[in-house]
């Protein structure tokens, strides 16, 4: 199921988050980071994934 996480992470970041953690603040700073730019979303989302 990570693999899936992590693919939804890459394509869109907030989805992978969302995935991991619901709509928390996690989600919620990925958003913010996706929207600054996609690349610091898509390392936030691969980190929230591979730490839990």
């Amino acid at each position: 199921m990570d693999f899936v996480r992590i693919v939804c992470a890459i394509l869109l970041p907030p989805l992978g988050v969302f995935l991991q953690v619901g709509f928390g603040l996690d989600f919620w700073i990925n958003i913010l980071l996706t929207l600054f730019g996609y690349i610091p979303g898509i390392v936030h989302a691969v980190w929230i994934i591979a730490k839990k």
